[in-house]
């Protein structure tokens, strides 16, 4: 989460959204992009996080480019919880999954990557052919969006100066310089050090330097300061961008070497702080504590249930029709999975089923067991895109379009189960053989 958060103040999320963008060549060319970036960025930075801080941009561009929200805001929401299945960090479920299975992040990665980059482009081709039409022209799914009298070239310059919730303190500070953009920073009273000069209607100091030198300064040694300030704060916006971007690789590379996942991202968190070198409130103020505190009361309830043989007794029913070593037996398990997943979340379908399954694949072959935690990554993930329920990723979409002032769309759960029924069912089932243990 942390360096999550850092890499959204080096502006790495507003980098990707003026990329949707930046020379498109009409609706479905922009769906494709969107699909593509989701699937990039979830894989590396959380499917959730994803969401967050592009559903805001999609609905803008959508708005601006007078094309129905609707096939982007689906497109977003499924590419990024396809694209999460590929890393064990794009999720939580694929988190838990690496922890108890000891897979290392390069044989993750290699094992389902094939699976994911089918997955979606299959999802990219069932959006553009149920919305193929809606795509070339105006639809009536426009009118769902609420009105704003905002003229075409306000909304481009809005386009064009978007930004992603900046983290605000809930304490005073000391005076520091803040990044309002690239190459433009803001200063606060209290760093200048001289009195405050009065200005005139054109930017212009009131009096002469007979005035001036009343108020302790001379207005170009005003200037001459202000200037040094400025050069100063983009040199050190410039240094802490770079230097994010950096750690980032560092960290990427040290997970694909095989590092402990756990150690690797609290270094990385940790030279992140220590490099910004101011008060880091603003930036832990942004974890989601109440997410990290709702999944350990949920280890603990599942762990509970497990305890009372009801799982087991469960699995023992179905488990000599569910081995990962023939067809059938992955079919059972992955329509398994996927129920489980819609009805219990694929959480707590991960931690219920994840020792049984790799039990069951012991009992066959030792090769088959990773095989058998990534077909439980796989489909547990891919099924989030089954209905609105199915994922938290989905319920972010569907929340931060509907509270969008400006931008604001109704993403209904039949709309959504309309495009995630198939698309679920025809990704996970082309993308199963696709999976390498």
């Amino acid at each position: 989460m942390v360096v999550s958060i850092y890499l959204e103040k080096a502006h790495m999320f507003r980098y990707l959204g003026r990329l949707l963008s930046w020379k498109s060549f009409g609706g479905r060319d922009l769906l494709v992009r969107v699909c593509l970036i989701s699937a990039l960025a979830s894989a590396l930075f959380t499917n959730d996080t994803t969401c967050i801080v592009l559903t805001e941009f999609v609905l803008k561009f959508t708005k601006q480019h007078n094309l129905p929200p609707l096939p982007f805001l689906l497109a977003l929401a499924s590419s990024a919880n396809i694209g999460s299945s590929a890393t064990p960090i794009g999720n939580p479920q694929n988190l838990v999954i690496a922890i108890q299975s000891k897979i290392h992040f390069g044989k993750f990665l290699l094992g389902i990557l094939p699976a994911m980059l089918v997955g979606i482009v299959v999802n990219t081709v069932i959006i553009l052919c149920m919305f193929w039409r809606s795509l070339s022209s105006p639809s009536k799914d426009v009118e769902s969006l609420k009105p704003s009298p905002t003229p075409p070239a306000e909304a481009a310059a809005e386009m064009s100066s978007h930004k992603f919730s900046p983290a605000k303190m809930s304490h005073m500070s000391t005076p520091e310089v803040v990044d309002d953009g690239e190459g433009s920073h803001r200063f606060s009273p209290a760093m200048m050090s001289h009195p405050p000069v009065e200005l005139g209607p054109e930017g212009s100091m009131i009096g002469d330097v007979e005035k001036a030198g009343k108020l302790g300064a001379v207005p170009a040694v005003i200037d001459e300061v202000v200037e040094e300030k400025e050069r100063k704060g983009r040199k050190r916006a410039l240094f802490l961008k770079g230097s994010v971007y950096v750690v980032t690789v560092g960290m990427l590379a040290a997970l694909l070497s095989g590092l402990d996942m756990s150690w690797t991202a609290i270094t990385a968190a940790i030279l992140l702080v220590v490099i910004d070198f101011r008060d880091a409130g603003p930036c832990l103020e942004k974890v989601s504590y109440s997410l990290l505190i709702f999944f350990c009361g949920m280890f603990i309830t599942v762990d509970g249930f497990n305890k009372t043989g009801i799982p087991s007794a469960f699995w023992d029913l179905m488990e000599p029709s569910a081995r990962v070593n023939r067809a059938s037996g992955v079919a059972l398990l992955s329509i398994v999975i996927l129920l489980l997943s819609n009805f219990a979340s694929n959480v707590p379908t991960v931690l219920l089923l994840g020792a049984q399954v790799a039990k069951s694949a012991a009992a066959v072959s030792a090769s088959d067991v990773d095989k058998a935690w990534l077909i439980l990554a796989w489909v547990s993930t891919v099924a989030g895109n089954f209905s609105l329920l199915g994922s938290a990723a989905n319920l972010i979409v569907c929340e931060q379009a509907r509270r969008s002032e400006q931008h604001g769309y109704n993403l209904t759960f039949w709309k959504h189960l309309y495009f995630g029924l198939p698309s679920t069912l025809i990704v996970t089932a082309i993308g199963l053989p696709l999976i390498r243990g």
